[in-house]
């Protein structure tokens, strides 16, 4: 071992005499391995909500959509559909008729997002279909007399609670897009039953999403062989800006797409906010230990004035007087920072594990608090550790090396 290692690690093991000494620098490793345990969770946890939140997004809608620039809907939307499924990039394509409703049951009631669709190509550009629990998703199938019996519908889990419908309950389904009669416009609706609740784990979806056979909802809307756009989903989902571009320009004037990321834009900003904020806060408690290492070695500085001017009496050096404090501090931050990254990813995978910390999903969307530590912040965390209890020993360092040995030693 180097001698100023050594002597480093010897002063960091205090006497019973520098009880106090000991007790300071315990509270500055203790510091910062709160400070960086801290930031790893709270890493793991904005990387956790982004990750579920993107997943079950990108998952559960379509990562580009187009529709007409009049927003009176597509009316040729089938040799359209059939042109733009053999585009470059795109994987999938689906139409979809959709308009806000109101759906009731009894005294209860609730707005909702119905969506005429294909399943057999919604299924390939959306995951919320195979993720009905409670009956099935193909009663939506296509079948060679719709009208002998109630149309299907499929509704999210949280939308059924506020219903209190049940798979096999019949619903109603009023829409906005009314008949024109002698006293005026007079709201359409249609008798739907409950083939099935889906959950998708994400609230907007689960609590105001439902679907319906796309010709049983142009029907209800009175939109013959209408559909409001034409969803696809793309090869690379982190394109999906070019990629709609290039739908966009394939499909001819009077068209305009938007992607999933235009879509969610302000949720990902909010995200990416937290975090900072998050961070630059939690790493005050960095900050806070160092300055309770800058108070031990200044602490150990003094107690060891005697010491230190001896060592200088046989000839040790002053860059090597210098150097021992600076491992000292250095050897502090090391074992606070190995103590706090095996703390914070021991914490955050007990969280992401057991999912013991739930949320309101009404308020975050999701129902519980996800964790996704990453390698990657072990690097960044313990690099601003270092660094700043690094930062912390330069003064009592530099107070040690100026020390002179005959005017420590003159009243010993």
């Amino acid at each position: 071992m180097r001698f100023e290692l050594f002597i480093a690690a010897r002063y960091l093991r205090a006497k019973r005499r520098q009880a106090v000494v000991g007790a300071v620098t315990a509270i500055s490793v203790v510091g910062v391995a709160a400070g960086v345990a801290s930031l790893i969770i709270a890493l793991a946890i904005t990387n956790g909500m982004r990750r579920d939140l993107q997943q079950k997004l990108v998952g559960s809608s379509a990562h580009v959509m187009l529709m007409r620039v009049a927003g009176d809907g597509i009316s040729d939307w089938r040799p359209l559909l059939a042109r733009l499924r053999s585009l470059p990039h795109v994987a999938a394509a689906a139409p979809v008729l959709y308009e806000e409703v109101l759906i009731s049951r009894n005294a209860h009631s609730g707005g909702a997002l119905i969506q005429g669709i294909v399943p057999a190509d919604e299924n390939t550009v959306s995951d919320i279909l195979p993720n009905v629990r409670q009956g099935s998703a193909s009663g939506l199938e296509p079948v060679a007399s719709p009208m002998l019996s109630t149309p299907p519908i499929v509704i999210g889990q949280d939308l059924a609670q506020t219903l209190g419908a049940e798979v096999g309950d019949t619903v109603l389904v009023t829409s906005p897009q009314g008949e024109l009669t002698p006293l005026g416009l007079v709201p359409k609706y249609q008798r739907y039953q409950v083939a099935g609740i889906f959950n998708s784990g994400f609230y907007q979806y689960d609590s105001s999403y439902a679907f319906i056979r796309l010709a049983d909802a142009q029907r209800l809307f009175s939109e013959p062989d209408l559909v409001s756009a034409i969803n696809f989903k793309v090869d690379d989902m982190f394109r999906a800006d070019a990629i709609g571009r290039e739908i966009e320009h394939a499909a001819g004037p009077g068209y305009e797409s938007t992607n999933w990321m235009e879509q969610n834009r302000e949720l990902f900003r909010a995200l990416r906010l937290e975090q900072a904020v998050t961070v630059i806060v939690l790493a005050l408690i960095v900050c806070v230990a160092a300055l309770n290492i800058l108070i031990a070695l200044t602490m150990m500085v003094m107690e060891k004035t005697r010491d230190i001017a001896v060592m200088m009496g046989f000839g040790v050096r002053i860059d090597q007087v210098r150097r021992i404090f600076l491992l000292q501090g250095l050897l502090i931050s090391l074992i606070g920072t190995a103590l706090g990254l095996v703390l914070g990813y021991g914490l955050s995978w007990l969280g992401g594990h057991y999912r013991f910390i739930h949320l309101d999903a009404s308020v975050y969307s999701i129902d519980y608090l996800p964790f996704a530590p990453r390698l990657i912040d072990a690097l960044y965390v313990s690099a601003v550790s270092l660094g700043v209890s690094l930062l912390a020993t330069l003064y009592p360092s530099g107070s040690a090396a100026k020390i002179l040995p005959a005017e420590a030693l003159r009243y010993e």
